[in-house]
């Protein structure tokens, strides 16, 4: 039995050593993602194969956040009158 390495073994090591490659890219490339939110840039990444969301950060005005508000109460309102309404059954 001959004493070194296998070439099974290189070969594994080269495409384990491949893929970690890979993976490292992408951890860079999303920290740099990451850098550039935290400049205030958008970052644009090419090589990047996600689909983007369309649109941005919605802006609701006052009375709309209001109006938000008072339908998140009246559910949670009526969420605790039946939790109270099953307790005392």
């Amino acid at each position: 039995m001959a004493r070194g390495k296998s070439t099974e073994d290189l070969s594994t090591l080269q495409m384990a050593l491949v893929g970690y490659q890979i993976e490292k890219q992408r951890i860079e490339d999303k920290i740099r993602e990451i850098q550039a939110m935290l400049k205030g840039k958008t970052a644009s990444s090419p090589a990047s194969t996600e689909p983007k969301a369309t649109g941005g950060k919605r802006v609701l005005s006052a009375a709309a956040r209001r109006r938000i508000s008072a339908a998140q109460k009246k559910r949670w309102a009526a969420h605790r009158k039946s939790t109270k309404a099953a307790k005392q059954a």
